[in-house]
């Protein structure tokens, strides 16, 4: 079993260097994230086809009912808005900034909870958020890459994911659908699966209307010249297809994880999994990083471990 953690939490960090590599790659010879993000969850819906058609894992068709899919929507839509929002930041700005700011999800996760859920946070929560927030504003006042879209996308994506569990907390208990509709067994693949689903549903219109088609090699070729890429169209879409591929599979083995671990553990791998893809891209991409911005960065990211470790002991108070 630890063997297998271990894989697991490796092919995790993996496919999330992979995939914050390849998807900046694709994004700046051809900046399009809306279609960018179609690509990805139509890649996931060809893996979740795939699992279907070989029977690895089969939808439980008990969920298909018009009561969970209405429970689930508001999910796919948070879902959806995220991750155009957090293609849009790494389009915008390094990948390493753009992750710097996400380590913000822990301020969003008490508010929102706070707002919408009644919870209160206790004093040593809420000190763990001053150096998170204060690491994220010294790394934006002296990151290179900053632009105010790139910045305010990040922090968009925030907003819409932590809402998403927040939603998930009032829609979704932990053995599925157990409080919108309690009947209908659903385990964490078959509700990623869905919500995948509804995600490139909902995508698919949003990415014609507002960007058009311009998937043609024609079209890719002029984009990828026109921001100086030294890819060919070939590349590009190669990359676009790794970055898709890398991109379900690093959700679903987190579910995967999630299901074999504590929460609070699965945060803490979560936190150690950003400094992994910021320490690579940094070093892949020679981003300039100056002292402030690295001590701003080390000082998000330490304040994200101290809040899971501040939030595992109180859960471990509660249970005693």
């Amino acid at each position: 079993k630890t063997l297998i953690l271990g894989v697991l939490f490796a092919g995790w960090y993996a496919c999330n260097i992979v995939f914050n590599i390849c998807n900046k790659q694709v994004l700046g010879a051809y900046p399009f994230p809306l279609t960018s993000t179609l690509w990805q969850f139509a890649a996931g819906v060809a893996f979740t086809a795939l699992l279907q058609m070989t029977g690895i894992h089969r939808i439980n068709k008990d969920a298909l009912t018009m009561e969970s899919l209405r429970a689930i929507a508001p999910l796919a839509i948070v879902h959806t808005l995220g991750n155009v929002l957090t293609n849009v930041s790494l389009g915008k700005v390094a990948v390493s900034f753009t992750h710097t700011i996400k380590a913000m999800e822990p301020f969003f996760s008490v508010l929102l909870s706070s707002l919408f859920l009644g919870d209160v946070p206790s004093a040593a929560v809420i000190a763990t958020l001053v150096p998170i927030v204060g690491g994220v504003a010294a790394a934006s006042v002296t990151e290179a890459s900053f632009n105010w879209p790139g910045f305010l996308a990040a922090m968009g994506s925030n907003v819409t994911f932590q809402s998403r569990n927040v939603l998930s907390k009032k829609l979704i208990g932990g053995d599925g659908c157990s409080q919108a509709c309690p009947a209908i067994p659903m385990d964490n693949i078959d509700l990623f699966s869905i919500i995948t689903i509804m995600s490139l549903a909902l995508t698919l219109p949003a990415a014609v209307v507002l960007e058009g088609v311009r998937f043609t090699p024609g079209a890719i070729a002029a984009y990828a010249a026109s921001a100086g890429a030294a890819f060919s169209p070939a590349v590009i879409f190669q990359k676009a297809m790794i970055a898709g591929a890398c991109f379900h599979m690093y959700q679903q083995i987190s579910y995967m994880i999630l299901a074999r671990v504590s929460p609070v553990t699965h945060s803490v791998g979560n936190c150690v999994k950003r400094v992994v893809v910021i320490s690579f891209s940094v070093l892949f991409f020679k981003n300039a990083v100056s002292p402030v911005n690295a001590v701003g960065t080390a000082a998000a990211l330490g304040g994200v471990y101290a809040y899971t470790r501040v939030k595992r002991a109180e859960r471990d108070a509660a249970a005693a």
